[in-house]
């Protein structure tokens, strides 16, 4: 009987993850299809919404609360931004930020290479200074300049901590060059395609790249 419980809660959690990245990749296409709508905005937020479920549904200690906080943050932020804009949107992805980084701090790799190091500590600034270059209007500068720091210093925990680098360090960068795509949205790129090609396939994709490597890390530990 319980065999038959697990197996049967095995299930719903693969069927759960599948929902999700389902949901996500369809956003995409279906944003370019339909016009703004509230369905299309659940839609939207039903990608990382899943990927928030699928974190919980497996959640057995802090750590994995945590990975499944981060994510109804991000799911939050998404329908946020198209239905209330963009600063409440950014706030919760910030709150999202903050508890990443936690989780991130928690999990400290012991030995870093110097260049992996070097890496971390140069990301920080660099993303804070191209961010608050980027909006043509510069009232927007600060704001945008004290987002990015929460954005940029989760994207340096995720990438020095135990973490795998090739699932949550990648991710989390591919969420970093998504950020950076919306605000050289609103300057430089204000009539290019290409921040509307690119913004949702590297966020959605960090996303899932950084629920997967964590939850499966976590998954494994504790097997062990």
């Amino acid at each position: 009987m319980n065999d038959t419980k697990g197996q049967a809660s095995g299930s719903l959690v693969r069927i759960a993850l599948v929902l999700a990245l389902l949901s996500g990749l369809s956003y995409f296409v279906a944003s370019r299809m339909f016009e703004p709508s509230p369905v299309l905005v659940v839609w939207k937020g039903a990608g990382v919404g899943l990927l928030a479920l699928w974190a919980a549904m497996q959640a057995r200690n802090l750590d994995s609360w945590l990975i499944a906080v981060v994510m109804a943050f991000g799911a939050a932020g998404d329908v946020l931004i198209d239905a209330m804009g963009l600063i409440p949107g950014a706030l919760a992805f910030l709150a999202g930020h903050i508890v990443a980084i936690g989780l991130y701090l928690r999990h400290r790799r012991e030995a870093l290479a110097p260049t992996q190091l070097a890496l971390a500590i140069i990301l920080v600034p660099a993303v804070v200074f191209i961010a608050w270059s980027l909006p043509e209007n510069r009232e927007d500068a600060l704001g945008i300049a004290l987002y990015s720091f929460g954005l940029a210093a989760m994207a340096a925990l995720a990438w020095t901590s135990r973490f795998p680098r090739y699932w949550v360090g990648i991710g989390a960068m591919l969420f970093v060059a998504s950020d950076l795509l919306i605000f050289a949205r609103i300057g430089p790129l204000a009539g290019s395609a290409l921040p509307n090609l690119l913004i949702w396939p590297l966020y959605f994709t960090g996303q899932a790249m950084i629920a997967i490597g964590v939850v499966r890390t976590l998954s494994a530990n504790r097997a062990t």
